[in-house]
């Protein structure tokens, strides 16, 4: 025992040893590059920074997730002489290349989940060689989705312990508050507003957060974390008051964007936590319908400019919508194993729609989305891994459900697993109205619902050992 203690040790040192050489052979090549004395500055802090980056990968992960999801530098614009996406990015990939390679304390594994969507990957990568615009869709998938598709594996494999998963739940939420804030302040000072009524953030810009649809879509991320926060015992105090302003804020938020898609994330998150409080399934529908005209009225959908009460029939927003996805069907049919290309759709709508007025249009849809732009194959692909997403959450909270009611499993795994559910409902509601298939918010689920089933199977595992 003493000798494996001392051979691990040797390892150790002989890691640090080599940490330290590249260290100090890249601080000597940059003196000779730039001779100037505030390198002696940075040189001193970098070991700092370097010892930080390596052993907290799981907060530059999150750190990069937050930044470049939420678009924080976007929404507070001091921030963005500091690059913290690409700062984030780049410790992200050192720290995860650092755990996997040389310490190895990350343990690569795969599960079905991950399985699928590599398979979606792989078909989005082979779609971009096919694409109508190759440089469009390379730049969406070397400036996005490669590092999305990085990030479900890094989250997946390295949040294990109930403090990380406490940690990115109240994080999320706190992101969305910020996000929602900001908001609510342009919507009160008349900042960014579309149509006179619709609520943006940095539209001049050009953030994606300028369109309020898109800023609905990030809303409607952290609202299920937040319900799953303010609605679990024994989370604390500060959790839970967290999760309280945290809905109503967001909540609020959404409102001012005059979404339907974002109204219909909101009754979807709430209903799938009124599933497991409200014994009386006729009760929750009539609750949800009254909710659903209350959002309606609140959200004032009916003073919008498009999609208002002053248009007749079909509005032009729906007639919009109808456009775009006839032309995704006629995307799909010209090329139905490939798609027309990553980022691809708005480019093509001019050549695929037989209603052109004047103007290319985005998609405003997940599932037409996916099918424009990569084909029937994606498309079975795409809803087969959300299918499962779904059916693995209710499995799990359904199992964990009897063990937190009777106080005998962690309220941070159930709160995580049932929010993560909660998250997937609001995904494939919302995903009717709003474009998430190459957004974060349905990958971020994913390596969530990949590591909190991890954790809940553990729990499981541990209570079948106590009982026998």
């Amino acid at each position: 025992m003493e000798g494996l203690f001392s051979t691990q040790g040797q390892q150790d040192n002989r890691v640090k040893g080599v940490a330290l050489v590249v260290l100090c052979s890249l601080i000597g090549m940059a003196w000779n590059l730039l001779p100037h004395p505030l390198l002696i500055v940075v040189a001193g802090l970098a070991p700092l920074a370097v010892v930080g980056v390596l052993t907290m990968p799981f907060l530059m992960c999150l750190g990069f997730i937050i930044f470049s999801f939420f678009r924080i530098h976007e929404a507070f614009p001091f921030l963005m002489p500091f690059k913290i996406p690409l700062l984030l990015a780049l410790a992200s990939l050192a720290a995860l290349a650092w755990h996997l390679i040389i310490t190895r304390k990350i343990q690569p594994f795969m599960t079905t989940e991950l399985t699928w969507f590599l398979v979606f990957f792989a078909l989005v990568t082979v779609g971009l060689m096919f694409a109508s615009n190759r440089g469009m869709a390379i730049g969406m998938f070397t400036g996005s989705y490669s590092k999305i598709a990085i990030m479900v594996f890094a989250i997946a494999w390295m949040v294990r312990e109930e403090k990380q998963f406490a940690l990115l739940a109240n994080m999320i939420v706190i992101a969305g508050i910020a996000i929602g804030l900001v908001a609510l302040n342009n919507k009160a000072n008349g900042i960014g507003l579309v149509e006179g009524t619709r609520v943006t953030i940095a539209r001049d810009m050009r953030s994606v957060l300028g369109d309020p649809n898109d800023l609905a879509l990030v809303l409607s991320f952290p609202i299920s974390f937040a319900a799953g926060l303010a609605l679990t015992k024994g989370r604390g105090r500060f959790s839970r008051i967290l999760g309280v302003i945290g809905y109503f804020v967001i909540a609020s938020a959404i409102l001012a964007t005059q979404s339907r898609g974002g109204l219909l994330a909101i009754l979807a998150v709430s209903g799938v936590f009124g599933l497991y409080k409200v014994k009386s399934k006729l009760l929750l529908i009539s609750l949800g319908g009254i909710a659903l005209i209350a959002l309606l009225a609140m959200a004032g959908i009916s003073d919008r400019s498009s999609g208002g009460a002053a248009e007749d029939g079909i509005d032009e927003s729906a007639k919009g919508r109808l456009y775009a996805w006839e032309a995704a069907f006629n995307m799909a049919n010209t090329h139905p194993l490939t798609g027309v290309g990553l980022n691809n759709f708005t480019s093509n709508y001019f050549f695929y729609s037989p209603h052109w007025d004047g103007m290319n249009h985005a998609v405003h849809s997940t599932w037409f989305g996916v099918l424009a732009e990569t084909g029937y194959v994606g498309l079975i692909v795409f809803i087969t891994l959300a299918i499962k997403l779904v059916i693995g959450m209710r499995r799990l909270v359904n199992k964990l459900l009897p063990l937190y009611q009777q106080q005998q499993c962690s309220p941070v795994i159930f709160a995580t697993a049932q929010s993560t559910l909660a998250g997937l409902a609001g995904f494939m509601v919302s995903g009717t109205f709003l474009t998430q298939g190459f957004t974060w918010p349905l990958y971020i689920l994913l390596a969530v619902s990949v590591a909190v089933t991890q954790a809940g199977n553990r729990l499981l595992e541990q209570q079948n050992a106590v009982t026998k």
